[in-house]
């Protein structure tokens, strides 16, 4: 593919200024179009070191708004990074809806100089051109734009720039020896390029290859195409809409089988629970040792006793090792990024523990029954939620998810106990009981919820609900039988 580009490709001073002079207003327009239509823009610049990139994105970035963008130059990952999943670094960084974020570098790291490094293949690289892939698209079909530049050099232009690049002490830093080590292996890094425009150029992320020998070529390049990008988005109205599956009429759910009345004695709770807990402490302590991070999901009806189990889980373990993250309705920053942008943040690093007291699941729940998200953003849900959850499985993360299922009638209890005790007050709110006249269509998201996303790396465990001592034990119970084979080797 690259061998096909002209990388003699030129343009005179005055052909530069003349079309750049015309471009830039364009873009500064086009900017302004995109935050007021509240479509975020995603710039990546891959290419040869001594490519020109730094120069080239400060040059796009002239006209431009800086309040409307942010630069992220990405380096190697740092130890903060490396505890976490590969994309949490890129997620966290994602821009908001009306701005743009720029990218010096990427999630192709791993692709290019890490598998030349590594002696990899493409055939090794596979995984990783997935991961990029789905990262890409989930963040398409949410509307975001992805412009992504290569910039190509030859061999003997990149030694010729380093050279230059050498004689000059404010700029000889450049090239060290990851710089020296590139250019000594030129041809396995193109072959590592070759395959990535091939693995992960695609109809909602292609990739623009840009011949950058000449400096005014390479700027109005990018520029226009750019400005082609920003045109083409503000011509749709909406992101690009997935079809919709039509819902098969449900006949039987997961939770008809579910008997709520299991029940657990007081005696046998006070018997069985503390020793749970002591062993749960001990295998926390390993899962910092062994660097396992560890998350934990709660779902369920309100009312389910999903606050009262979190405090019996947590009450022998190391707060410091520990976060309980709670989920209401987005708010703020979350409102202006894909839905899973803030379930990434708050993701445990290697050794630690989250616990999210509901989670992404209300994309498929609350979001669907109350209309909040529209069919094909919550129908694209089940399958971005087990990529998401795959995506952490693979990384090492050991996930749990509980459904806490009760009786209609214990819940109808649990509430009525809530408005007669005033110190419990504020656990029920009228949008409780609107949710409790919704019980059929929740019951019915759910069931779906259970049969969608109970994969054999993330199964979902029910919990019987309606006896809180049978609940708490057994939640307890499953978390030590999770972390035990993972974290206790000898």
């Amino acid at each position: 593919m690259l061998e096909t580009l002209d990388l003699s490709a030129n343009l005179s001073k005055s052909e530069h200024k003349e079309a750049m002079n015309a471009l830039d207003p364009q873009l500064a327009q086009r900017q302004r179009d995109l935050h007021a239509a509240g479509i975020p823009v995603l710039l990546v610049f891959e290419g040869w070191d001594a490519s020109g990139k730094g120069t080239t994105i400060s040059r796009l970035l002239q006209p431009l708004d800086p309040r409307g963008f942010k630069v992220h130059t990405i380096l190697p990952p740092t130890e903060e990074e490396r505890f976490r999943p590969p994309m949490w670094r890129f997620w966290t960084r994602l821009p908001a809806d009306g701005t743009i974020g720029v990218f010096d570098r990427s999630w192709y790291r791993e692709v290019l100089e890490d598998r030349v490094e590594e002696e990899g293949t493409r055939a090794d690289c596979q995984p990783v051109y997935e991961r990029i892939r789905r990262f890409e698209r989930q963040l398409a079909d949410d509307g975001v734009v992805i412009v992504k530049f290569f910039l190509h050099i030859s061999k003997k232009e990149q030694s010729s720039r380093f050279k230059k690049l050498k004689k000059d002490p404010a700029y000889s830093w450049k090239v060290g020896k990851h710089e020296l080590r590139q250019h000594k292996r030129y041809d396995e890094h193109l072959q590592a390029v070759e395959d990535m425009l091939v693995e992960t150029s695609t109809p909602y992320a292609p990739w623009t290859v840009v011949p950058a020998t000449d400096k005014r070529f390479r700027e109005l390049k990018v520029a226009e195409t750019l400005l082609a990008a920003f045109e083409q988005a503000l011509l749709r109205t909406e992101p690009p809409v997935a079809p919709q599956v039509k819902e098969p009429v449900r006949r039987t759910s997961p939770l008809d089988r579910v008997k709520t009345s299991v029940a657990l004695s007081r005696d046998k709770y006070d018997k069985e629970l503390e020793p749970l807990q002591d062993e749960l402490r001990r295998l926390q302590h390993l899962c910092y040792v062994r660097r396992t991070p560890v998350v934990i999901v709660y779902e369920g009806w309100d009312a389910s006793g999903k606050g009262g189990n979190i405090r019996r889980l947590t009450k022998e373990m190391d707060p410091r090792g520990l976060e309980v993250v709670p989920i209401a309705a987005p708010q703020g920053d979350e409102k202006t990024h894909h839905y899973l942008w803030r379930f990434w943040r708050p993701l445990p690093k290697a050794g630690h523990i989250a616990i999210f007291d509901r989670s992404w699941y209300g994309r498929v729940l609350v979001e669907r029954v109350e209309g909040f998200a529209k069919p094909e953003e919550w129908q694209r849900a089940y399958r971005e939620i087990n990529e998401f959850e795959s995506e952490l499985v693979e990384c090492g993360v050991v996930l749990i998810k509980f459904w806490f299922h009760i009786s209609k009638e214990v819940q109808l209890q649990r509430f009525n106990d809530r408005q007669a005790e005033p110190s419990k007050h504020w656990k029920i709110t009228d949008e409780d009981w609107r949710n409790r006249k919704r019980w059929d269509d929740y019951w019915l998201a759910a069931s779906d919820m259970l049969e969608r996303t109970s994969t054999t790396h993330a199964p979902w465990i029910i919990i019987e609900g309606d006896d809180k001592y049978h609940a708490r034990v057994k939640t307890v119970r499953v978390v030590v039988e999770r972390l035990k084979p993972v974290v206790d080797k000898g």
